[in-house]
């Protein structure tokens, strides 16, 4: 099976332009795609995890991945999705993040050699345009007008785009004309918010050159609540085991909503399309099972068999009916012995090993049921921890809901 037919039949195509040419072009021969990474942190996280596994099913297909690390669009922001202008990294930190960035890739994709695979900075053809040959060389191509109908813009708008964003889907545009120049890459592919940007490449192309390129955009998954995938009250769910666990991230995925798995089962995982919709299909308690099967699929892939076997022995005997205990790899949260000192409330220790976000929320959990420590349900907000709830070696056991487990530990 093709490439444009194993994202279709996975529903991971949300918009494609030119999509017989397309077909015909991949099948004439080995072609180069390239996605953008935003360097922006030291680790990619669960919202990238799709585009990555796309370069991989691109690369398995036959063809050549390019990953672009956008060292030098970093430095202005995407504008798209943000409610405020981001903050601008400097050259420094941008290089040491794109180091933690490919390693992570490297896990699904071949680098081993420049015809299967490159990584390459933005910053190193950006950094050295002259301002006034690319409004001249460039500058034509784009009409403004256009630019402000474009949705990645149009949330900014209301609240205010500054002229240094303006220039961001210029930019990304020029990375993909350079990349036709130099690399023969003819397709970029991303997230479906990045539509505009990617269609004003592809344009760009064809204007420059006179030659054909594509776009293909992969849907946006979003939860109940809004939040795209990856994003948590806790914040982002990292690639990188040092900031997210393997056993924490196993049971992001083995606590995805019911009405998700299917998805998250087609695109986060190799498993075949007939195993998939069996498993999506299954109802009530059933789909426990499948959500089991996600999470050790996704964990395996990126933590490899071991970590996923370890994450889910640990999350089966947390689980278990009879209360069997620690697994041992639930995620780890700190206090100072200095900040605990003789005793400490555990609404205010809950908020300092940041289990819970706000007091409030930490009120509402104790008021619902929902907080354990030790295995013994917590009922009143002024009860004081001592250090005698720390006795064990391993520190104490702090189960938050029904899933959620963390090992208190005090240090210093």
């Amino acid at each position: 099976m093709g490439f444009i037919e194993t994202m279709k039949e996975r529903g991971l195509i949300a918009q494609i332009t030119h999509e017989e040419e397309l077909t015909q072009h991949l099948a004439e021969a080995p072609r180069t795609a390239y996605i953008g990474f935003d360097p922006t942190a030291p680790s990619l996280h669960v919202g990238h995890l799709m585009h990555v596994i796309n370069l991989k099913r691109w690369q398995d297909a036959g063809h050549r991945v390019i990953a672009v690390v956008g060292g030098g669009t970093a430095m202005i922001g995407d504008p798209t999705g943000k409610s405020e202008m981001r903050q601008v990294l400097t050259a420094a930190a941008i290089a040491s993040n794109m180091q933690g960035l490919k390693s992570q890739l490297a896990t699904y994709i071949d680098f081993s050699s420049p015809a299967k695979a490159i990584m390459v900075n933005n910053h190193d053809w950006l950094g050295p345009l002259n301002y006034l040959n690319l409004l001249c060389e460039i500058g034509p191509h784009f009409s403004v007008n256009r630019m402000l109908t474009a949705e990645c813009f149009k949330q900014r708008l209301e609240k205010g785009l500054s002229f240094l964003e303006f220039n961001y889907m210029i930019l990304q545009s020029y990375d993909f004309l350079h990349l036709f120049k130099t690399e023969a890459c003819t397709l970029q592919m991303g997230g479906d918010d990045q539509w505009s940007n990617i269609l004003a490449g592809m344009e760009l192309v064809r204007r420059f050159t006179r030659k054909q390129a594509f776009c293909i955009t992969t849907p946006l998954l979003e939860n109940s609540d809004g939040r795209k995938m990856g994003k948590t009250e806790k914040g982002a769910v990292w690639l990188d085991p040092a900031l997210t666990s393997p056993y924490e991230f196993f049971q992001f995925w083995r606590n995805v909503e019911d009405a998700m798995v299917g998805k998250c089962l087609a695109f986060y995982t190799e498993l075949p399309m007939v195993e998939v919709r069996r498993l999506a299909a299954l109802g009530g308690a059933e789909i426990n099972e499948a959500k089991k099967i996600l999470a050790y699929e996704v964990t395996a892939m990126l933590h490899g068999t071991e970590a996923a076997v370890a994450a889910r022995g640990s999350a089966a005997k947390l689980f278990s009916q009879d209360g069997g205990g620690s697994g041992g790899s639930e995620p780890e949260v700190h206090i100072t012995a200095a900040a605990f000192g003789a005793g400490m409330n555990v609404l205010d220790l809950l908020l300092a090993a940041k289990i819970v976000p706000s007091k409030a929320e930490g009120r509402r959990l104790i008021e619902q049921g929902g907080l354990a420590i030790n295995g013994e349900k917590v009922e009143d907000m002024g009860s004081v921890l001592t250090p005698q709830a720390f006795a064990s070696a391993a520190g104490c056991l702090v189960k938050k809901g029904k899933r959620h487990y963390y090992r208190l530990r005090i240090l210093g």
